[in-house]
């Protein structure tokens, strides 16, 4: 049954590469990123 799954694997692999799917959830940040925790917080409430 390897096998099959490994047949299979592959195929979705070649797929991919001829004819990518675009998943927006991929590439969209969600919430603020480590920059805006350096910069800190803007309600004044420290972390510490």
């Amino acid at each position: 049954m390897t096998f099959w799954n490994q047949i299979a694997g592959y195929a979705a692999a070649i797929r991919e590469f001829v004819a990518p799917t675009y998943r927006p959830e991929r590439y969209y940040m969600r919430g603020p990123g480590p920059a805006c925790a350096r910069r800190g917080n803007s309600l004044g409430v420290s972390a510490n």
